[in-house]
């Protein structure tokens, strides 16, 4: 069903879904959303978005934010 979803989703946003890294952004998705807080996750894939709409390639921009929410407890 996530994959059916993924492909109707980009069809009608006109996106190519191989250019979708879905694993990548689930990731991102959790790792946000255990070290900082839920409603973080989905603002922070929309962020990726934007950053990669912007020419940030994609795994890097998301390393980064791994790595900030690894250490977000650490700073609070």
């Amino acid at each position: 069903m996530l994959d059916e979803w993924l492909d109707t989703a980009c069809a009608e946003l006109g996106i190519d879904p191989a250019e979708v890294d879905r694993d990548l952004i689930l990731d991102l998705a959790r790792d946000v959303a255990h070290g900082v807080a839920r409603p973080a996750a989905p603002l922070t894939a929309y962020l990726l978005g934007l950053a990669v709409g912007r020419g940030e390639p994609a795994r890097d921009a998301a390393a980064r934010v791994t790595a900030l929410a690894a250490g977000w407890d650490a700073k609070r």
